[in-house]
């Protein structure tokens, strides 16, 4: 059963459909690692979360931040979580990711 891409930027979704071979593949990927042995659940949903906001890609941390809803964290848990990223990554920086988390939350 193909997964629901419905939620996904359009732009995406147009990718998914030209190139469904390589958004398996890719999908296959994320599964693989979230299976290894380690961070399970919540943290992994946080990890990638930080990984997505100290990169600095808008659409990753909007994708990310709702995974970490997904994973039940809460709106403030999540904030909070961005909001570590300040001392790493500057306030600029950091208040961009939160208001691109706000985006989701």
């Amino acid at each position: 059963m193909a997964e629901d891409t419905s939620g996904l930027p359009g732009f995406l979704q147009d990718v998914i459909s030209k190139y469904p071979g390589v958004w398996e593949k890719y999908q296959d990927l994320g599964k693989a690692l979230s299976s290894l042995e380690g961070l399970k659940g919540r943290d992994q949903a946080l990890a990638r979360l930080g990984v997505a906001i100290g990169a600095g890609h808008e659409g990753a941390v909007h994708s990310h931040a709702r995974k970490c809803r997904e994973a039940g964290l809460t709106d403030d848990e999540i904030r909070h979580a961005v909001l570590l990223a300040v001392p790493a990554i500057g306030w600029p920086a950091a208040m961009a990711a939160l208001s691109w988390a706000e985006d989701v939350l």
